[in-house]
């Protein structure tokens, strides 16, 4: 079967809504000739003279009649989605997107974001999911709108990024704990007995690597994947935590937090997402409000906006 040519729905359109050769050229920018030559095509296509020869007239066939406010609205309609998006009403949004996040995002920036979203648009909803891991796929496939986390070489090339805040480390124990009653040394931090996070299940992390050249070795007595579980074994034990500190409000709620007596890196915590919800306005205003709520660095720092890093250890931390 022959696929029909589109184009003639506009000319039909035309035809039809002028009941004139001459008016529905001029409205379609064409010459009179090239105008008569689209009608004959239309003839044969469709079967039907659509405009006869009334004295000195045009007057359309029953046919013509009966198809002209469908075609219309056929034209609007193509017409709408040929047409850049330009507006996006909130009050009538109605979507659920999916954020994926690690431990500590959703009660730490969850409360601030769906006040928000439901200010602006009620009828949006949320749906946070664990991150397990940092591959990209679920941003390929769609199961995922929004990610947030820090970068690391197994980002996939084409997603999209945008830094959120920057974060350090910082020691955490429970309240009563003897760390919290005296000068936090590095020989004071490395004798107490630690619980390191690490999705893999490494037994060394970061801050092995930054008390290494103080020639000091921490005593890892437990490690979890999570730093929710970190800081639950913590509230209740004598071990020490060490978490993010931002990322991590919320849930070390009620403990004593301690500066790390040692330098120690920095992450960056950023948004992703796939190249093909770049322009989806629902999805701008999501990353919109995520931003503000949640980040707002580059509005602070004036730090330019970039589309993939994948250096490595500077933004990738396993296990603490």
């Amino acid at each position: 079967m022959t696929t029909p040519d589109f184009n003639l729905l506009i000319t039909l359109d035309a035809v039809l809504a002028e009941g004139s050769v001459a008016k529905a050229a001029k409205r379609l920018g064409l010459s009179p000739s090239a105008m008569s030559r689209a009608l004959a095509r239309l003839r044969d296509t469709m079967g039907d003279p659509l405009l006869v020869r009334a004295g000195r007239g045009l007057v359309p066939t029953p046919r013509a009649l009966e198809l002209r406010e469908q075609v219309s609205q056929l034209v609007q309609e193509v017409e709408a989605v040929l047409r850049p998006a330009n507006q996006l009403d909130l009050k009538e949004l109605a979507r659920t997107f999916t954020l994926r996040s690690s431990d500590g995002f959703v009660e730490n920036f969850g409360p601030a974001l769906i006040a928000r979203i439901s200010a602006e648009a009620p009828s949006v909803r949320l749906r946070f999911v664990q991150k397990l891991n940092k591959d990209s796929a679920s941003l390929r496939d769609g199961s995922v709108d929004l990610e947030t986390g820090v970068i690391s070489e197994t980002t996939g090339p084409e997603v999209r990024t945008r830094a959120l805040f920057r974060d350090h480390f910082i020691g955490v124990v429970r309240m009563g704990h003897a760390l919290s009653q005296v000068e936090i040394t590095p020989e004071r931090f490395a004798a107490s007995p630690h619980v390191l996070v690490s999705r893999r299940g490494l037994d060394r992390g970061l801050i092995d690597e930054a008390l290494q050249p103080l020639g000091l070795t921490r005593t890892i007595t437990t490690i979890v994947s999570d730093f929710s579980a970190a800081l639950a074994l913590a509230r209740s034990t004598d071990l020490i935590a060490t978490v993010p500190e931002r990322h991590t409000q919320a849930l070390s709620a009620g403990m004593h937090r301690f500066p790390l007596p040692f330098p120690s890196s920095e992450i960056t915590i950023s948004m992703l997402w796939h190249p093909r919800m770049e322009a989806d306005l629902a999805h701008r205003w999501l990353r919109g409000v995520v931003f503000e709520v949640c980040g707002g660095l580059e509005k602070k720092t004036g730090e330019r906006r970039v589309v993939c890093i994948a250096d490595g250890a500077q933004y990738h931390a396993d296990a603490i």
